[in-house]
């Protein structure tokens, strides 16, 4: 299960990425910003590794998991403090995973497209893209906040296509969660789960029914490269 076969009508013609532990280490800074809240409130900070597995489930998953006694919700205190925090640090650390700089030169050389699609509020998402040079090479950005629907829902990844002009039959979604893959597939795309991402203990990639599965970056880049044409 580490390659994805071309569709009926050839090679597939567009690449889109998850963002957070797929296409970018955030964590470093995600995390910082979460052990810095709780050092303010007077409690131990959770190990890196430990904050690290949960960065998918964004803010409101990193204080739940950092304030265990709390019942944050989505536009609490606490959330409005951390995005606060967080966007006056966006890309202090956070880097595009090793390889997938090379993979993007690649698709850009050939005129393949790729884009971008997270629930990540577009607040934070666009700053972190620019700020690694990447917006103005994506064909699109669709963040968390660009319509009412988030992943799991396929409307995201629906409007990508339509707004990028791209065939959503001959486009691959990469994620590394199941809301991702279950977005891919009910949009009609090839998925493939990123196992290098930001996974719980209790959580199996393998479980998620993507087409492929890329145990690290290099994999991924190969899986793509074979799916678009671009092989050597």
């Amino acid at each position: 299960m580490n390659s994805l076969h071309h569709t009926a009508d050839g090679p597939y013609e567009a690449v889109l990425f998850d963002l957070d532990g797929t296409l970018v280490d955030t964590a470093p800074d995600m995390v910082a910003v979460l052990q810095a809240m709780q050092r303010a409130h007077g409690h131990d900070p959770i190990p890196y590794d430990l904050g690290r597995s949960c960065v998918s489930n964004g803010a409101v998953g990193l204080l739940r998991m950092g304030f265990p006694g709390r019942q944050v919700e989505f536009g609490d205190e606490l959330y409005r403090d951390y995005l606060d925090r967080y966007a006056a640090a966006v890309c202090e650390d956070s880097r595009v995973f090793d390889g997938l700089a090379e993979l993007l030169d690649r698709l850009d050389a050939a005129g393949t497209p790729w884009g971008v699609v997270t629930n990540k509020p577009g607040f934070l998402t666009e700053p972190l893209l620019d700020k690694l040079g990447l917006a103005r090479r994506s064909a699109c950005i669709v963040s968390g906040d660009s319509l009412p629907a988030r992943k799991p829902d396929p409307a995201p990844l629906l409007f990508a296509c339509e707004i990028a002009r791209l065939d959503v039959n001959r486009s691959i979604y990469i994620g590394d969660a199941a809301r991702d893959i279950e977005a891919g597939l009910r949009a009609g795309m090839a998925t493939i789960a990123a196992a290098y991402g930001y996974i719980m203990s209790d959580d199996d990639p393998r479980a998620w029914g993507a087409h492929s599965i890329a145990n690290d970056t290099r994999e991924l880049a190969q899986i793509i490269l074979k799916a678009v044409n671009l092989e050597e």
